[in-house]
């Protein structure tokens, strides 16, 4: 009873006076003024956003949108770009080992979530569990997070929310950028460098990266080194276009290659030590069997027309997905998943005239999966989607007001299933002052089942089940409520948003009592209906000169609705974070440092006791508290930034945890201690360093 009301009034004074903190990458004054936070926040209000139909100042955006800028993502540790987000508030990630983790956003994720990139949505396998998003984090400049069903511009997949991955700005007309990167982890020895060059001359621009990373076997106080959570990724980029006054076009190719092994926990049943290759050392960067070979291939002309009166955008984009898993033998693939999918996007959006702003589009794919392997988890398949939509907005002094439609339609020739969606969005925002703002919107979400969930029928080596599908899933909707109010004076920045979201046909997987492969739990794909409440907030103070204390709250309450105790609850759900930073800059305008900091974080997960209980298919999540340090640089030589430096201790206390979104928490129990699963990664000291470097060519 202490502890819930612990809880309670720790819910009750997040939702008072708190607040979400974003700052402007490299923004805002740099000067020592006490202020610097204050004017940070407010440029931030002026930055244009893209996660909602065309371009919009931040304070003007109705749905709840947050940005991470290049510098939080480059002073945050992380294996993979998912992690680096996934810190941010309302933000978690369902992991498998050291580099794969896929997005939750406020309780939803897998194929409830869009991921942006090169200016078409990300196709891969984002079905499967045990593989990531196949996106280089070093070609990662900034990030939208789109908090929310935005299916109006998205279409389909879009019910939680986006996340948009933006690269870095191009270079000014007469430059060229250069930009060199590396970093080191203690705990797993991952190393990784990246190499950038980008320029422009006369509007001819172009942007080219490449990228490796490679780590072994991370460890813990617990299970020591972990066999099988090496990963080698590698990634490359090319962009050639044109940036003229009639607008721009652009091509760009990527490649990303990563080979993860497969963290199975088997255990010695006397000892309890997890099972090792005997042919590997514990710090091998070589991938050990079980292990994946991820490939994924993209290709996107991104065009902008400059019209009299608005401006005319087409994307088109082709990717493959190539996805090989290898069991017994590291030359013949059990698996293979190949993947085509084509996207295009075509949409017209107007000047603002006399405050109205008014867009049209029309987006979709064409996919088709196959399997080459002896083996296959889910059917092969043919999709196509289209989806059309409307949207307006009004400016009224202080007040934007817009609200919008669209239709989906998706073909998938598995049973030949069609599903269809009529969505849309109403949404206002109030500047009531330069300093504060409330913001109102409701929106409508659709997704179609994905082919995973229809027809999957086998195992799944990195999540350790076997799976099978439901063919007469429906499609889910949702109505989403939204309100935030964001405040930022002097001292103090604070901001909460309030969500509540309602879902019919929510399609999750139980645990069932069957075994359909010894070794291995078998769940099947059902669905009920849900309902989410939760928020975000966070208060940022900033009393004296150079220093802040920023504290932000997350929650999310997901239950399945009229379903007694142990399946009221939704699988998968974060549990309760706070997180807590005291940072203080030692130096503006330094002639030798600049921009110098050191900061101690807290971030301290509640007890998560809301699980789904049926058949064993979750369990409860003890609390855990993770103390980290970090400090970082810029390094200055005749008055130039030549480098910036970082180095972060996380987990400092090297506490042994599960996460409850850790698929490895469910592996074999330890015999010898009876903890069951793999635990989290321990201590880890991460070194950063950046160098940029620019050339006038003028």
């Amino acid at each position: 009873m202490k502890k819930k009301y612990i809880f309670l009034l720790m819910l009750s004074y997040a939702a008072a006076v708190a607040a979400q903190v974003h700052r402007a990458d490299d923004g805002g004054k740099q000067g020592g003024d006490s202020t610097d936070v204050f004017y940070r926040h407010l440029q931030l209000n002026e930055v244009m956003v893209t996660g909602v139909t065309g371009e919009t100042k931040l304070k003007h955006s109705t749905a709840p949108i947050s940005i991470v800028t290049g510098k939080e993502l480059r002073q945050t540790t992380s294996t993979n770009v998912i992690d680096a987000v996934a810190k941010q508030p309302g933000m978690a990630q369902i992991t498998t080992g050291g580099g794969i983790s896929k997005p939750i956003i406020r309780g939803l994720g897998y194929n409830r979530i869009i991921v942006m990139n090169e200016g078409i949505r990300q196709e891969g396998q984002q079905w499967g569990d045990e593989h990531g998003i196949e996106i280089d984090g070093q070609n990662v400049g900034s990030v939208e997070i789109l908090k929310g069903p935005a299916s109006l511009m998205y279409g389909s997949d879009a019910m939680a929310g986006v996340l948009i991955l933006h690269s870095a700005p191009l270079p000014l007309d007469g430059e060229v950028k250069v930009n060199v990167g590396s970093e080191y982890q203690t705990n797993n020895g991952l190393f990784a460098y990246s190499v950038n060059g980008a320029g422009n001359h006369g509007g001819f621009v172009w942007d080219a990266r490449f990228s490796d990373k490679r780590a072994h076997a991370y460890k813990n106080k617990y299970d020591g080194y972990v066999p099988g959570s090496q990963f080698q990724e590698r990634a490359g980029r090319m962009m050639l276009g044109l940036d003229k006054r009639w607008g721009h076009s652009h091509l760009t190719w990527t490649c990303y290659h990563l080979t993860p092994s497969i963290v199975e926990g088997e255990r010695d049943e006397e000892t309890g030590a997890l099972v090792r290759s005997e042919e590997l050392g514990v710090k091998s960067y070589r991938k050990a069997l079980p292990f994946q070979q991820v490939k994924h291939y993209k290709a996107v002309w991104d065009n902008s027309l400059n019209l009299s009166k608005g401006w005319l955008k087409a994307t088109v984009g082709y990717q493959q997905n190539r996805r090989q898993e290898f069991e017994e033998s590291a030359d013949e693939y059990e698996l293979f998943f190949k993947l085509h999918t084509m996207t295009y996007d075509v949409r017209y959006l107007t000047q603002e005239f006399d405050g109205w702003k008014v867009a049209v589009g029309v987006n979709g794919m064409w996919q088709r999966s196959r399997n080459l392997g002896e083996e296959s988890l889910i059917p092969e398949y043919r999709l196509f989607d289209m989806g059309g939509y409307g949207t307006v907005s009004k400016t009224l002094e202080r007040w934007t007001l817009n609200g919008g439609v669209r239709y989906d339609n998706r073909h998938l020739d598995f049973g030949s299933r069609d599903f269809h969606g009529m969505t849309g969005s109403l949404g206002a925002v109030w500047n009531a002052t330069d300093h504060l703002n409330v913001r109102m919107n409701v929106a409508r979400g659709f997704r179609a089942p994905n082919m995973s969930e229809l027809g999957s029928d086998g195992v799944h080596e990195g999540t350790v089940r076997y799976e099978i599908g439901n063919p007469d899933l429906k499609a889910e909707y949702s109505w989403q409520a939204d309100l935030g109010v964001d405040f930022t004076s002097r001292y103090v920045s604070a901001q909460v948003a309030l969500f509540a979201n309602r879902i019919e046909h929510y399609v999750f997987a139980k645990r069932m009592d069957v075994v359909m492969e010894e070794g291995y739990r078998t769940y099947e794909y059902t669905q009920g209906d849900a309902r989410l409440l939760g928020f975000e907030a966070g208060v940022d103070f900033h009393p004296v000169h150079s220093l802040h204390f920023g504290n932000t709250f997350s929650y999310v309450d997901a239950r399945q609705l009229h379903q007694p105790e142990e399946t009221k609850y939704l699988p998968f759900t974060p549990a309760p974070r706070w997180t807590s930073e005291l940072k203080y800059e030692l130096t503006h305008h330094g002639r030798t440092l600049n921009n110098t900091y050191v900061a101690l974080g807290v971030e301290c997960f509640l007890r998560q006791n809301h699980y789904y209980q049926a058949d064993n298919t979750e369990t409860a999540t003890p609390s855990y508290t993770l103390v980290n340090l970090s400090a970082g640089t810029d390094l200055l030589w005749g008055g130039k930034k030549v480098a910036e430096l970082y180095v972060t201790a996380e987990n400092l206390l090297n506490r042994a945890y599960q996460s409850h979104l850790s698929r490895l928490k469910y592996t074999d129990i330890n015999m010898a201690t009876g903890r069951q699963g793999v635990f989290n990664m321990g201590r880890n000291i991460v070194f950063k360093a950046v160098i940029p470097l620019i050339f006038e060519t003028k």
